[in-house]
């Protein structure tokens, strides 16, 4: 489970898409840009393969209630 999860827009203007994005897995953190399309791009180390397909559909479904759902 991710905990901590944390987003903020990319540009200033925010009604631009993009968001950093930052959480932790496992007691180690990962930060990342989640684009409009619900690609995520890694700017740390990304995580394990065997994670990263749950991870993002955890993420993916945090910006959808967090983001889109306001």
């Amino acid at each position: 489970m991710l905990t901590h999860f944390q987003y903020k827009p990319l540009y200033e203007n925010k009604q631009l898409p993009g968001w950093k994005i930052s959480f932790y897995y496992n007691k180690q953190k990962f930060n990342g840009i989640y684009h409009q399309n619900g690609k995520i791009e890694w700017t740390s180390t990304a995580p394990y393969r065997e994670d990263e397909m749950m991870l993002m559909e955890q993420i993916h479904e945090l910006m959808l209630f967090h983001v889109y759902d306001q």
